[in-house]
């Protein structure tokens, strides 16, 4: 994969040099997966948000992160290994969502759908980097 002046992402032409990270929609998604984590956990007791939920925090945070820091990059095979990164912190966010329902404690159902979403979009746009 080479880096080049334009590209298409989910059927979008867009210019590498005014692209923005911040109007992909995996992104977007992203973001919007952190702040229900954080809205989540908030109100969580002190004993649970120490643990657990900062773990969860970390891991919501690092997928929007990664997509901005591989994008930042500007190369394809650079985005690509970000949003594999990324990917990775949406699994683990997963991972820890099956640990807080096991405790008793509520989350999976509303964030599973956002997770979904985002892995969707995520595999979308790999699909199209490495297939160029």
């Amino acid at each position: 994969m080479q880096a080049r002046n334009t590209e298409k992402i989910r059927g979008e032409k867009v210019e590498r040099e005014n692209r923005r990270y911040r109007n992909l929609r995996v992104w977007l998604g992203a973001v919007e997966l952190a702040e229900a984590v954080y809205g989540m956990t908030k109100w969580w007791p002190r004993e649970k948000r120490s643990g657990l939920a900062g773990q969860m925090q970390k891991a919501a945070l690092g997928i929007p992160s990664n997509i901005a820091q591989g994008y930042g990059r500007g190369g394809d095979v650079e985005f690509c290994r970000f949003l594999r990164i990324a990917r990775g912190s949406l699994f683990e966010l997963e991972a820890q969502l099956i640990v807080v329902e096991r405790l008793g404690y509520s989350g999976k159902e509303e964030l599973n759908p956002m997770i979904e979403k985002v892995f969707g979009l995520m595999s979308g746009v790999l699909r199209k980097l490495e297939a160029a």
